[in-house]
């Protein structure tokens, strides 16, 4: 009988432990966890509150401003003079030349499409009158075929193809309807490999400048091709955008440097003569997990710290002045004191019982964090010491998420073509964009000038 209590009793306990558990994953979503906005499905709950600490500010544009509003040109394409035909006093007839002043309203449309305009290229031949031999002239580079589609259209289709990852057959349907083109899907794919062959030496100097920059963000994400899942690898700064496809997801950019950011995967520290930086949103979604679900104190004292520390961090950043030493120290011993109260509240926890690996011994949630944060002390905290160190990866992430967009709308790749083809066109988009270029026509500009006009810094 009191054997038959005793494993009741460590039955009870391993399924309270269990229930824990399960409730625990129950409450996990996008806002306290790693897990993607997409697997919230259509119950989540609204968002009440930010991982941002409030700045106690008005919502939308703050006083001073600029604003970008609708405003009118001092020169109109086309004015349209409208007159009164009778006095609104006596009823007398009135004309044009009885107008002392005018009141302007502005109205701004974009004008209908048109078809396409063709352009013949004829290359003439001309006999010499001294010796009679016949010479033809040269067609402009580009012009190789007897009918072909020009530089102007090859963008806007690579443009809507991925930058705003229209299907071939939905971009075809709408290249008819407004521009009266008639593509095919073969047509639209060829576009798209000439465009990422001619932008190879481009996308090669973007590279060499993520490498070289002092700060780079990293991350990656999956994605189908064909059946097997590859992997998307981002590496971007605030000026440059990197992509590349990779078969397995360990696959690290060689060649980088300086300071790499990202979400503490394990492969990148085994990257080497590099120091690391981590994303401190994942921190703070990871901590609000163990406030909510856990009720853990401790990690709602590093909530409030990390969020305090960033915005000290901005204001020196603003005010372009280096937080005073004694500030620094200080934040450090509060850090290392609430690493300090967390070991302690863990250790003093019953171990959890578990069927057990041979040398592995289960820690709880909240303990490996805290493991992390012990470890990883200078990592975190890099940005407290470095101005150019962000406090998250959101520059990599922001990055990464056109990818999934792309796979919601479209779908994965077919062939591996079609995907290194993507990479190489959206690291050209994303940097234009970055760089504030025209979209179009940075497609249509030769990659030499795309190159000289670079920003790296």
């Amino acid at each position: 009988m009191k054997e038959l209590i005793i494993s009741l009793k460590e039955l009870i306990v391993s399924l309270q432990a269990e229930n824990a558990e399960l409730k625990r994953r129950l409450g996990l979503d996008s806002s306290n966890s790693g897990k993607p906005p997409s697997s919230d499905g259509l119950k989540k709950p609204s968002r009440t509150r930010s991982l941002r600490e409030s700045s106690g500010k008005h919502r939308g544009g703050q006083k001073g401003h600029p604003g970008d509003t609708l405003r009118q040109v001092e020169t109109p394409d086309m004015v349209v003079d409208h007159y009164p035909e009778v006095c609104a006093g006596c009823g007398a007839a009135l004309t044009a030349v009885m107008a002392m002043s005018h009141t302007a309203r502005q109205v701004f449309d974009l004008p209908e499409p048109r078809p396409a305009v063709v352009t013949e290229h004829r290359a003439h031949v001309c006999s010499c009158a001294q010796c009679g031999t016949r010479t033809r002239a040269a067609f402009p580079t580009g012009v190789a075929a007897p009918v072909q589609y020009g530089p102007r259209i090859s963008a806007i289709v690579v443009y809507l193809l991925h930058g705003h990852f229209l299907p071939e057959d939905r971009l075809a349907e709408l290249m008819r309807d407004l521009f009266g083109a008639s593509l095919v899907p073969a047509t639209i794919a060829r576009m798209s490999r000439c465009c990422a062959d001619r932008l190879q030496s481009f996308i090669d100097a973007v590279r060499e400048g993520v490498c070289h920059a002092k700060v780079k963000h990293l991350d990656e994400t999956g994605f189908r091709l064909g059946s097997k899942t590859h992997w998307l690898h981002i590496a971007s700064t605030a000026l440059l955008t990197f992509y590349r496809i990779s078969a397995k997801r360990g696959s690290l950019l060689p060649g980088v440097g300086g300071i790499v950011v990202h979400d503490h995967w394990k492969p990148y520290y085994t990257m080497e003569g590099v120091l690391h930086a981590l994303c401190n949103a994942h921190h703070l979604r990871e901590l609000k997990a163990l406030v909510e679900l856990d009720q853990e104190d401790w990690a709602r004292k590093m909530q409030i710290l990390l969020r305090r520390t960033c915005h000290v961090v901005n204001l020196a950043r603003d005010r372009g002045r280096p937080l005073k030493p004694r500030l620094v120290a200080r934040i450090e011993r509060r850090y290392d004191a609430i690493v300090a109260e967390g070991l302690a509240f863990h250790q003093a926890l019953p171990a959890l019982r578990r069927a057990q690996r041979r040398g592995w011994k289960p820690q709880r949630v909240g303990h490996n964090l805290l493991v992390r944060l012990d470890r990883r002390r200078h990592d975190v905290l890099r940005f407290l010491h470095d101005p150019n160190v962000p406090f998250t990866n959101n520059q990599a992430e922001g990055d990464a998420r056109m990818m999934k967009l792309r796979q919601k709308i479209s779908g994965g790749f077919r062939t591996q073509a079609s995907a290194d083809d993507f990479a190489v066109i959206r690291s050209m988009l994303s940097t234009a964009r970055k760089q504030g270029k025209n979209i179009l026509s940075a497609l249509m500009r030769a990659p030499e000038d795309l190159i000289f006009s670079l920003k790296t810094a």
